[in-house]
């Protein structure tokens, strides 16, 4: 039972496959964002903000191909592919709340954010190689609205995409 795809069809579309445009939608806007932010606006990720990419990474093809599989009449594997997302975006949101609890200092953050190591460089360059290291730290807001900063702003955008996702996923097709 396939259905025809077209804009005012996504507009009528049932739960799932709305819940599939919205999820795909949402992490690429996220990531467009945040890729705009990084090459427009100067605004080096750190490490945690890289790894906080990831779920949306996988977001983007996972919506899309759910939204596919649900027009095809294949709500299950859509579901299930919308559950992974959910998940991912919950433990996402987790590692968002996190980093902007390390921006707060409420907790330390890990090693890796606190900058980059010695190995690896030849003891003569080691030097130079220190004097033109940029650090990027985890420990330290370039950049808030509202109160949030971009770690902050994925814990939020994260959490409402696993909303998103769940909702979605729990939809019967």
């Amino acid at each position: 039972m396939s259905q025809r795809f077209s804009i005012p069809a996504l507009i009528a579309a049932p739960p799932l496959q709305s819940a599939s445009l919205v999820l795909s939608l949402g992490a690429l806007a996220a990531l467009a964002t945040a890729l705009g932010f990084e090459y427009l606006g100067g605004y080096n990720p750190c490490p945690l903000c890289l790894t906080e990419r990831l779920a949306y990474y996988g977001a983007v093809p996972a919506g899309f191909l759910a939204l596919i599989l649900a027009y095809g009449g294949r709500s299950g594997p859509a579901r299930l592919l919308l559950a992974a997302c959910a998940l991912a975006f919950i433990i996402n949101a987790g590692l968002g709340f996190y980093h902007s609890g390390v921006e707060w200092k409420w907790w330390p953050g890990p090693e890796t954010c606190s900058g980059a190591g010695a190995a690896g460089f030849a003891t003569d360059g080691l030097q130079q190689a220190l004097d033109q290291a940029r650090v990027i730290r985890c420990d330290e807001a370039p950049w808030r609205l509202f109160g949030l900063s971009f770690a902050g702003w994925s814990g939020v955008i994260s959490a409402g995409l696993a909303a998103v996702g769940i909702y979605g996923a729990r939809s019967g097709g």
